[in-house]
């Protein structure tokens, strides 16, 4: 079983490490050859969704930091619903034009903007929806029927009977896509795979408990059996994880069946592709290629230990703009003015978005696999200097006071954000036990809870009309700057955040 030699995972992540020397290696971006960031079927006809929905009317406060829903009742999504969940998590939400061409800007948080995720559709007989396997195609805001039928019982059997799958009306499977995303970060890009789903995942699962329905991300199946139900060319697209959404009292049993090859036609995504070899190593070494695996993987639990709680509840005074608001205006700051954020607007960020996370790698909602540490800039009421955050009682523990800014700024790939932020939020983890205990698979788990924690980070800031910015950094600086606290764990992810500065404007 390649998952369990965990030496690959110790591999690719210590390879694609950033630090000064590899930043300066030679990269040029053939803007001629840059992918298109749709998936395209040439032949299939488009079932076009409805743009026109009403809104939740739930604060996106309260959606982010709710957890999970109980399952004690039926939740079953109209096409009403999957569409406000398609478009406020991989939706195109703004366009911007320029000289050449245009950038199309989705809901969710992506690096470089390249939308490497595609997600797809397995249901049964919904309501305005016949059972199927469909595409979502952002581009024309629409789906596509890739199998007729319904193929639930596939992914019962791919991933070891898993309650939530087996009772899930709908479940939508997102896969990442290598070169989109390789284009312009090379081999790196399987983080990058983590952080990207993660992020997009933030929006649906806050848009899916602000419609009351329940959802579980699973990231433990049969790799061959998913992708096989997709009809994927692995060496280029590959399932990364599942979301089952809603829940029905009637279970499907699980079924092998020899799916025929779909062969649909696609449009090309660029004149010509370039492998990295380290992704799809790295992939299908931390795949899973029987159901006894997938069940032993799912019973080996978390590597950490729980909080102890995770209601939270918005204060009185905290803002109550909607989840759908909140999407709609979050975009990437590309500058920070250099002033303070209040002491409660950085606790609620922290506390809304560490909340915890319904997930299969995970025991319960209480469990984390990444730690938070700060550097604060700019907070009233906090001294500047590097914190850790305690999930167990929302309080941030002095590591150093001093003014860091020069440091954040080095840190986060020397780029001014992290400097100017009111505060500069990594996430760190200790890989040893995680890989101990989930094996290779560990590694898609901790980056994607990373990017789902960044993605809250986004929103819980915006909703408080601040700015956020994902960004990358120079991995054992971070450990090194946070230790002897951090000491033993690996760098992340990395979310600036403040008092976002618009385009064209200086202060």
């Amino acid at each position: 079983m390649a998952n369990r030699d965990v030496e690959s995972a110790w591999n690719y992540h210590t390879q694609t490490k950033h630090s000064e020397l590899s930043i300066r290696s030679p990269h040029y971006m053939d803007w001629d050859n840059q992918p298109i960031p749709f998936k395209i079927y040439k032949t299939l006809p488009p079932l076009l969704l409805p743009r026109e929905a009403s809104q939740t009317g739930v604060a996106a406060l309260s959606a982010i930091a709710q957890p999970t829903l109980p399952r004690d009742r039926e939740s079953i999504p109209g096409l009403a619903d999957l569409t406000r969940i398609l478009y406020f998590s991989a939706g195109i939400t703004k366009l911007k034009k320029y000289p050449g061409g245009e950038t199309f800007f989705r809901a969710a948080s992506c690096t470089g903007a390249l939308y490497e995720f595609e997600l797809y559709l397995v249901c049964g007989d919904l309501p305005d929806l016949p059972s199927g396997v469909y595409h979502f195609s952002p581009e024309d805001f629409s789906l596509r029927l890739l199998r007729s039928g319904d193929f639930r019982a596939v992914l019962a059997s791919a991933t070891a009977r898993e309650e939530a799958i087996v009772q899930a009306p709908v479940t939508i499977i997102c896969t990442g896509t290598y070169w989109r995303n390789a284009w312009k970060y090379r081999a790196r890009t399987y983080r990058h795979f983590g952080w990207d789903n993660g992020t997009l995942l933030s929006n649906l699962l806050a848009v899916s408990t602000a419609l009351g329905l329940h959802s579980r991300i699973v990231m433990g199946f049969v790799d061959s059996e998913v992708n096989g139900l997709l009809d994927l060319d692995q060496d280029r697209e590959v399932a990364f994880s599942m979301v089952a959404l809603g829940h029905t009292f009637t279970a499907v049993d699980p079924v092998q069946l020899q799916l025929p090859p779909l062969n649909y036609d696609t449009v090309q995504l660029s004149e010509h592709e370039v492998t990295y070899p380290e992704m799809q190593k790295i992939h299908s070494e931390s795949s899973l290629t029987s159901h006894e695996e997938v069940s032993h993987w799912r019973t080996l639990g978390p590597a950490v230990m729980p909080i102890g709680h995770t209601e939270e509840s918005l204060e009185p005074e905290a803002p109550r703009d909607l989840i759908e608001q909140v999407i709609l205006r979050r975009a990437s700051s590309r500058s920070f003015k250099r002033e303070s954020i209040t002491q409660n607007q950085l606790a609620l960020i922290l506390r809304s978005s560490t909340r915890g996370i319904e997930a299969d790698f995970l025991s319960s909602p209480s469990e984390q696999l990444n730690d938070l540490y700060l550097i604060v800039n700019a907070v009233d009421g906090l001294a500047p200097g590097s914190y850790f955050y305690r999930r167990d009682t929302g309080e941030l523990e002095l590591l150093k006071e001093g003014d860091f800014r020069g440091r954040a700024q080095y840190l986060g790939l020397q780029q001014a954000l992290p400097g100017d932020a009111s505060a500069a939020i990594f996430m760190l983890a200790d890989l040893k036990p995680i890989f101990e205990r989930l094996g290779n698979r560990g590694y898609r788990a901790v980056q994607m809870e990373s990017g789902i924690i960044g993605g809250r980070l986004y929103l819980a800031a915006y909703a408080q009309r601040l700015g956020a910015s994902g960004l990358t950094f120079f991995d054992d600086a971070v450990s090194d700057f946070f230790s002897p606290h951090a000491a033993g764990k690996s760098a992340i992810f990395l979310v600036a955040i403040g008092r976002g500065m618009k385009p064209g404007t200086t202060g």
